[in-house]
C-alpha cells in the first residue's frame, strides 16, 4: 500500500513538471528576437557554418552538447559555464562530458551578437540554433527552433553524472531516462540515430572488447568481425583517452539510416546501441529504415528533436541572459 502511494506521488510530481516544462515552452516563439535582435538566426548559421567548414567533426560535437544540455536541467545552457573556484565541478567537468567539443562555435555567435545586440540574446538559444544549423550544414534534416530561452544559473557536475543516460544502459534505463522527460519509446529510438555521425572513444566501450563479463572475454552480443577490428583501433589501456573510432563505420560523415544499418548487424559501439535490438519497438523500427525504399528517419529525427530542444527551458524572469557563455551574470 505505501509502495503504490508512493508511485502515485511520484507520478503526479513528475505530470506536474511535465505541465510546468510544456507551459514554458510554450512561451517560445520563432520571432521571439524580430525587433530585438534580427538576423540573429542569420548570424549563427553563417559562424556555423564557417567553423564546420574547418573542422567537420563540430557537427557532431554540436548535437552531442545540445543532448547534453537539455537532458541536465532542461535547455538553459548549463552545460557551457566553466568551473570556478566556488564551483570547480559544473556539468563542463562531469565524466560524460569531458569529451565534448563545440564551444568554440557557441563562444563565436555569441561574441558577434554581443556586439550587434548586447545582452538580448541567450547562449541557451544559441546553442539549440546552432546545433540545428551544424547538421543542415552537413545536408542532414532541418527543425524549427523557436526561441525565447533564458540561461540557467546552476550547473553541477554531480547533475550530468546522474542525469545523462549511460553508453552502459539496457533498455529498460533508456526507456526510464527517456520516458522522466516526457520523450516516447520512438523518440529513444530516433535520437539514437544521431549516432549516425561522430565518433566513440575507446575507452567508454573498452570493457565490451577486453572485459565484458570481469574474465578478459568480449561481449558476446557484439558481431565477432567487427570486435577484431574495434580491436585493431582499441587497446587495452584504460588509460587511453585519445583513440576513437566512427560511431557509424559505413558512413562516418553523413547524416543517414546507416547507423541501424550497424545495429541490426550486432555492431552497435556502445551497449546502448545494441540494447535497442532487445526491445520489439525499437528493434521493429530500426528494420523499417533499412528494409523500406524511403526512410522516415530524418523526418522522425526533427520532430523528436523539436520536442527535445524545448525541454525544461527557462522563459520570462527565470534565469538570465549571460554576458558570456562560460559563466553566470556577477
Amino acid at each position: 500500500m505505501t509502495t503504490n502511494i508512493f508511485q502515485k506521488l511520484f507520478s503526479l510530481l513528475l505530470l506536474l513538471a511535465m505541465i510546468s516544462v510544456m507551459a514554458n515552452a510554450e512561451e517560445l516563439s520563432l520571432d521571439y528576437y524580430k525587433y530585438s535582435c534580427p538576423g540573429i538566426e542569420d548570424i549563427a548559421k553563417r559562424i556555423t557554418e564557417r567553423y564546420i567548414s574547418n573542422v567537420p567533426g563540430f557537427a557532431p560535437g554540436l548535437l552531442r552538447m545540445v543532448f547534453h544540455d537539455c537532458f541536465v536541467r532542461g535547455c538553459d545552457a548549463s552545460v557551457l559555464i566553466d568551473p570556478t573556484e566556488s564551483n570547480n565541478r559544473t556539468e563542463k567537468t562531469a565524466l560524460p562530458n569531458v569529451t565534448l567539443r563545440g564551444y568554440e562555435v557557441v563562444n563565436a555567435i555569441k561574441s558577434a551578437l554581443e556586439k550587434q545586440c548586447p545582452g538580448v540574446v541567450s547562449c541557451a538559444d544559441i546553442l539549440a540554433l546552432s546545433s540545428r544549423d551544424a547538421i543542415r550544414t552537413i545536408n542532414g534534416p532541418f527543425w524549427e527552433v523557436p526561441l525565447g530561452r533564458k540561461d540557467g544559473k546552476i550547473s553541477l557536475a554531480s547533475d550530468a553524472d546522474t542525469l545523462l543516460p549511460s553508453p552502459f544502459f539496457n533498455f529498460s534505463s533508456l526507456e526510464e531516462n527517456f520516458a522522466s522527460l516526457g520523450l516516447t519509446t520512438k523518440d529513444l529510438v530516433v535520437l539514437l540515430g544521431s549516432h549516425t555521425i561522430g565518433q566513440g572513444h575507446c575507452f567508454v566501450f573498452q570493457s565490451r572488447l577486453y572485459n565484458f563479463s570481469g574474465r578478459g572475454d568480449t561481449d558476446p552480443s557484439l558481431s565477432p568481425s567487427y570486435a577484431a577490428f574495434l580491436k585493431t583501433k582499441c587497446t587495452p589501456n584504460p588509460n587511453d583517452t585519445q583513440s576513437v573510432v566512427p560511431l557509424d563505420k559505413i558512413t562516418p560523415r553523413v547524416f543517414d539510416e546507416n547507423y541501424y544499418v550497424m545495429v541490426s548487424q550486432n555492431k552497435g559501439l556502445f551497449h546502448s546501441d545494441a540494447a535497442l535490438l532487445t526491445n520489439p519497438e525499437t528493434k521493429s523500427y530500426i528494420y523499417q529504415q533499412i528494409k523500406t525504399k524511403r526512410s522516415t528517419f530524418a523526418q522522425d529525427f526533427s520532430v523528436s528533436m523539436s520536442k527535445m530542444i524545448k525541454l525544461g527551458v527557462l522563459t520570462g524572469n527565470q534565469g538570465e541572459v549571460r554576458k558570456t557563455c562560460g559563466a553566470v551574470n556577477a
